[in-house]
């Protein structure tokens, strides 16, 4: 790796729930740096879920995430001319970002109605431990548990 590693940035909790999840979900959201209209995404899709299911959208989006975010994965690792696929644990900070990232491109590949309405949908679900999202993460640990046998071979 030549120079040295950026900074980590400071992000900022989001204006309407004081909460830097939710900040984080709406910078995943964004594209092309607009941010009012995910920041407008992001809360039609809370008062979505508020009408939908009656309880606090904030709770709703917690336990979502807590069933999406996966704890091991795999890491394709080269040993000996063979490639391995390694099981390894997942640092907290990308534990939430591919939660963000499966919950988006669940929401995403559905089609026909407004992305708010979309992500509604799939938080519910995801709080509901059920959806595309959840099931990405059952995927991907289920790789990690077959793939138990070559534990070893990851770094330590």
């Amino acid at each position: 790796m030549r120079g040295k590693q950026a900074p980590r940035r400071e992000i900022l909790p989001d204006p309407k729930y004081h909460n830097l999840l939710v900040s984080k979900l709406v910078n995943c959201i964004m594209t092309c740096g607009k941010k009012n209209v995910a920041q407008t995404v992001v809360y039609d899709a809370f008062d979505l879920m508020q009408e939908k299911s009656k309880q606090d959208p904030l709770e709703l989006f917690d336990r979502a995430l807590k069933n999406t975010m996966p704890s091991l994965e795999v890491k394709s690792r080269r040993v000996g001319g063979a490639n391995y696929q390694v099981p390894i644990p997942v640092r907290g900070e990308r534990r939430a970002l591919l939660a963000f990232r499966w919950l988006i491109t669940a929401a995403r590949t559905k089609k026909g109605r407004r992305m708010a309405d979309k992500l509604a949908d799939e938080l519910l679900a995801a709080a509901n431990n059920e959806g595309d999202a959840v099931r990405k993460k059952t995927d991907v640990q289920r790789m990690a548990e077959a793939n138990r046998a070559f534990a070893h071979f990851a770094k330590r």
